[in-house]
């Protein structure tokens, strides 16, 4: 899962990973809103990359995910 700090970020990262990395699944988008926060704009958005053969390197997600300015969460 990406961690990414606006809609943005994840809608370019969820396109671009797929022709990156070779991931045919289509990722999917989720708000993440931070604890206690009310404001939409303090919202997160994560997206949520399926590697059950665990075929994608993490060092090379993470650095992905940095280009937007954002991390990967491991699961």
């Amino acid at each position: 899962m990406l961690v990414l700090p606006d809609r943005d970020a994840a809608e370019e990262a969820a396109e671009e990973i797929a022709e990156r990395f070779g991931v045919t699944d289509e990722s999917q988008l989720v708000r993440d809103a931070l604890a206690g926060e009310d404001d939409a704009e303090d919202a997160q958005w994560l997206v949520v990359v399926e590697d059950p053969d665990h075929r994608l390197d993490p060092a090379a997600l993470d650095a992905f995910a940095a280009e937007y300015e954002g991390w990967l969460e491991a699961p």
